[in-house]
């Protein structure tokens, strides 16, 4: 079962995947679709406010703020990583809660990033929005670091995210019930 998904001028087939008997979501992945990873940028790009840097979660939204950054003639970005690195440190931590992840997480931000990132207007990043967990957890490490949040982007909305109004996306995707109907 798929659903056709139509995104910054292109038309995709997203499978459908149970979470539980009774929910299932479109799997959408710009993994490997350059052609929908630089149409997404773009479009994105043109509805952003004004910011020095960008943020992301690892690890879908990672190939969309690169091209992001590259279409915008930025060098740099900052990753939130969802393990603790050698390299890294002084980190910030905060926790998720994911629909596509079972339980809880934890997000980091290195401390070198916190630092070029304190009073800068940070323009926040994903793949798709849906619980907001992710972006709540983003955010919160920003906060933490000093950054100022001016915008809260995404490719997709998925089911009640796309009713915020703190948030800028595309398309609305829908849930869908066990059948695979929408919600």
């Amino acid at each position: 079962m798929t659903y056709t998904m139509h995104v910054a001028g292109l038309t995709r087939q997203l499978p459908i995947c149970p979470l539980s008997d009774s929910l299932q979501i479109a799997a959408f992945v710009i993994f490997g679709d350059v052609e929908l990873t630089c149409a997404c940028a773009k479009a994105l790009l043109e509805k952003a406010p004004e910011f020095d840097y960008m943020v992301a979660p690892e690890a879908k939204a990672i190939p969309l703020v690169h091209e992001m950054a590259r279409q915008g003639g930025r060098n740099e970005y900052f990753l939130v990583r969802k393990k603790k690195k050698a390299y890294m440190n002084g980190v910030f931590e905060a926790v998720d809660h994911s629909i596509t992840t079972e339980g809880e997480q934890k997000l980091y931000m290195d401390g070198a990033d916190a630092a070029k990132i304190k009073g800068k207007r940070i323009l926040i990043l994903d793949d798709v929005i849906s619980t907001g967990g992710s972006l709540a957890a983003v955010e919160n490490l920003v906060e933490q670091a000093g950054g100022d949040v001016v915008g809260r982007m995404a490719i997709l909305a998925e089911g009640d995210a796309a009713k915020r109004k703190d948030i800028i996306f595309l398309e609305k995707l829908p849930l869908f019930d066990g059948q695979g109907r929408p919600l």
